[in-house]
């Protein structure tokens, strides 16, 4: 008998570890699954603890609990970034064998200064723009403090299907050689998330557009490694009351785990998509779900 094929669909849902789940990363979870859901498709949890500094103890724990609580049910098993460095040291050597990434000494502030004497700036909260500096080769005497990925005249177009709308992004623009391995020596989110996705067999990328600026470099890594690439949806994240990203860094507190069903309706809400009425949990998803499937989030037809 032949097995049955994979879904033509997986999502999945990854926090970092850096503070328990709370009513933005609950957004964020709730949109990649009832996506999954209203596709028929599979869906993921992975936890990303690939920066032990900024890791709270028992985050990843505490965060898994909280997802339980709500029934938010992976189909399969929990993976840990933490676990896969072999994987990432793969990718990282097929690039460096390509000649794709190359090693830079440069710290922020020479970056900042380097961009400062050639009269360019940037808006607060936006990415310095890497000018080049040891693209060919690094200063006598200079040790590396990071790996570097080339972008040269790349420009990624791609789609986002709960906008509608393409994007057309020049990388080197926009970021230019961006880090794939850090100066301490940890993998940067960028390739750890891509060798991820793709070894996990991910489909479809929901998260919050506070990461929409990740989507090209990430496409442009998948392009290098002959990785396919999945489609992207990104949702509105929760903003604090001083008008900042809702965040684990400025202080957003913990889901309560006894109010549970009532947080699904308000981050529904947030969705843009009416209060279901649901007299219990199980009752939420299979409404939530039919909200989904009647939105403007579903996009375009899946291809």
């Amino acid at each position: 008998m032949n097995a049955a094929p994979p879904p033509a669909y997986t999502g999945r849902f990854a926090p970092s570890p850096s503070g328990p789940l709370h009513a933005g990363s609950l957004v964020a979870a709730l949109a990649s699954r009832l996506d999954a859901l209203a596709h028929h498709g599979r869906w993921l949890v992975r936890i990303e603890d690939l920066d032990p500094p900024r890791e709270e103890a028992g985050a990843s724990q505490t965060s898994i609990e909280q997802l339980a609580r709500p029934r938010f049910e992976p189909d399969g098993e929990i993976i840990f970034q933490s676990t896969r460095h072999a994987r990432y040291e793969a990718a990282f050597t097929q690039l460096q064998a390509m000649g794709a990434i190359y090693p830079c000494s440069c710290t922020r502030r020479e970056i900042a200064d380097s961009l400062r004497v050639q009269g360019a700036s940037r808006e607060r909260h936006d990415e310095l723009v890497y000018p080049g500096t040891c693209r060919q080769g690094m200063a006598a005497g200079r040790e590396a403090r990071a790996w570097r990925v080339r972008v040269d005249d790349t420009i990624i177009d791609w789609y986002d299907r709960g906008r509608r709308q393409w994007f057309r992004e020049p990388l080197a623009d926009r970021v230019g050689d961006f880090v794939l391995r850090r100066a301490d020596g940890l993998w940067a989110y960028q390739l750890a998330v891509v060798v991820d996705d793709h070894q996990q067999g991910v489909t479809d990328v929901v998260r919050g557009d506070d990461l929409i600026g990740s989507t090209a470099r990430q496409i442009h890594l998948q392009q290098l490694l002959g990785m396919p690439r999945p489609r992207y949806l990104h949702v509105p994240v929760v903003i604090g009351r001083q008008g900042e990203k809702l965040s684990k860094q400025t202080g957003a507190r913990a889901l309560d785990a006894s109010c549970a069903l009532e947080s699904l309706e308000q981050a529904l809400s947030h969705l843009e998509l009416a209060a279901t009425g649901a007299p219990d949990i199980a009752a939420f998803w299979s409404r939530a779900v039919e909200r989904w499937r009647e939105s403007h989030w579903m996009g375009a037809a899946l291809g």
